[in-house]
């Protein structure tokens, strides 16, 4: 019923968002994503990845980051997608989408808290499994003023802030380990040193 009625505010309220679009304003980046820490909370980089042209060409960032980390065996990827000009009543692809689309079935939707300066924010949390594989993912949407983890809510923002801002300015951030015991906490451990990151990255 919620998502209903976000949905239905966000429908009520597109055409007067368009009417403002014209007051969007492209942001850079205060510092390129390049410069996130390769050795985060004893994660250390191994190897940095690039887009295929296919992927890169759907998704469509300004500038991302796809790197594997390691620590004692265990692996993580970390990808960061930054949009320096989003449209409103849209959003960034939803792993909810993508991961499915390259082969991993979902299995369990869950969420966490994290800390995130003054105050904790939630997170999804997903676990996914393919061909007998099981992984994590953890994802969130992170701007300069805020950190999100739902689309409904996140298309909401996003017209206000054309509407009253001109600034639509945005990044989704993912992180992929395997589901193994213990695992669960060294990623959201990551996750929260990796937050300030990628804000340092944006700006305020």
């Amino acid at each position: 019923m919620i998502r209903f009625w976000a949905t239905l505010a966000l429908l009520s309220v597109s055409l007067a968002a368009y009417a403002f679009t014209y007051r969007r304003n492209p942001d850079t980046l205060a510092e390129s994503l390049e410069t996130v820490s390769s050795s985060i909370d004893g994660w250390t980089r191994t190897s940095t990845a690039s887009l295929s042209p296919h992927v890169l060409d759907r998704l469509a960032p300004t500038s991302y980051l796809s790197r594997t980390y390691s620590r004692g065996g265990a692996e993580l990827d970390l990808f960061v997608a930054y949009y320096a000009q989003q449209r409103a009543g849209e959003t960034m692809h939803s792993p909810k989408h993508c991961l499915p689309g390259g082969g991993w079935e979902i299995w369990r939707y869950d969420s966490a808290m994290i800390p995130a300066g003054n105050m904790p924010a939630k997170i999804n949390l997903v676990s996914i499994q393919n061909s007998g594989r099981r992984k994590l993912a953890l994802y969130w949407y992170q701007s300069r003023d805020r950190i999100i983890s739902d689309e409904y809510m996140g298309k909401l923002l996003l017209i206000r802030d054309s509407v009253f801002a001109g600034h639509t300015s945005g990044s989704i951030v993912r992180i992929l380990v395997d589901d193994t015991p213990g695992t669960r906490e060294l990623a959201l451990r990551f996750a929260t040193n990796l937050v300030p990151e990628v804000q340092r990255c944006l700006g305020r």
